[in-house]
């Protein structure tokens, strides 16, 4: 059996529980140092507004700009095309999430939580600090804490974190091949669902764009069994149904993905069922200044099971 290669080291560490940037000069005569790190950083989308060239200037002053062997790189130094260099940004503010990250269980390898809605998983776009990753590397101190896979940002529920580097590729792998089981909840308008029942689509999305779709006539790449459909109790529906401004009868939908495309289960109870309260995608794609934070999307994933890749010992989690 092939050796698995091993990853190197970083030449800067992760600081403040975000990774350093990496950028290759392009082709063409080369750049000073100085003038390619700016301007990164004056073209960033998300960009603090203190950030400015005495901000770059102070990078280099403190060894904080380096090659791939942890070199630091001197301000004037001339760059070649293909050289990386290595720097760390600093993001605009964000607004704060109100909701808290849960944790549910910790060993020494891994941690599992309860992501709270509005919470990415990791940086991404305007989403930097206001993340999991963040927030929790922050929050522990332990900078090499990692998710082995992800939920959407409005999607609460169970997260796995790796606590450690050896560990993030047996479980990355792990959620990778899909031998992971489980479980979502879903509140949305109620539908007669002939539950226990399967729904299978072929599901398109384009990166960077931000809804999927539902592609008709061609062989099905999503699936999801549906376990159960069950009316909400009457107090839990009044309230549902005040908070989101709905008259329809509201349900409890248990899904359990087979396959993991990204927005599955939204797409398909869009589909097949209604619409998910609180979706700000399906049906309709509401602008980002619509997001309010009393009224999240009502999509949980409420259990993880799965055979310990380290281990070999049964593992399962729920919320």
């Amino acid at each position: 059996m092939a050796r698995a290669k091993r990853k190197t080291e970083p030449p800067l560490p992760p600081q403040g529980g975000l990774g350093a940037s990496r950028a290759r000069v392009p082709e063409g005569p080369g750049v000073r140092a100085i003038d390619f790190v700016w301007h990164l950083v004056s073209t960033q989308r998300h960009r603090h507004p203190e950030d400015d060239f005495s901000a770059v200037e102070e990078r280099f002053r403190e060894g904080l700009v380096v090659r791939r062997d942890a070199t630091a790189i001197s301000p004037d130094e001339w760059l070649a095309p293909g050289t990386d260099v290595f720097f760390y940004r600093r993001p605009a503010p964000e607004t704060p999430v109100p909701y808290e990250v849960r944790t549910v269980f910790e060993d020494d390898t891994i941690l599992v939580v309860d992501k709270p809605p509005f919470l990415a998983t990791m940086p991404r776009a305007s989403h930097i600090t206001e993340t999991a990753t963040v927030r929790l590397r922050r929050a522990t101190g332990n900078e090499e804490l990692t998710p082995a896979h992800r939920l959407d940002r409005g999607t609460s529920g169970l997260l796995l974190f790796t606590k450690r580097r050896h560990a993030r590729g047996p479980y990355q792998e792990l959620f990778a091949r899909r031998e992971v089981d489980k479980m979502y909840e879903a509140i949305a308008p109620y539908v007669d669902v002939a539950a226990p029942t399967e729904w299978s689509h072929h599901l398109v999305k384009v990166a960077g764009e931000p809804a999927g779709s539902i592609v008709a006539g061609l062989e099905p790449n999503s699936h999801t069994e549906v376990a159960s459909v069950t009316r909400l109790g009457a107090s839990e529906e009044r309230e549902l149904q005040r908070l989101y401004g709905v008259d329809a009868p509201l349900a409890r939908y248990v899904l359990h993905p087979i396959t993991g495309r990204t927005h599955q289960l939204r797409l398909q109870m869009m589909a097949e069922a209604a619409p998910i309260l609180g979706d700000t995608i399906y049906p309709t794609l509401l602008p980002a200044g619509a997001e309010d934070f009393s009224t999240p999307m009502r999509l949980r994933c409420t259990g993880l099971a799965f055979t310990d890749p380290l281990t070999g010992e049964p593992r399962s989690f729920s919320v």
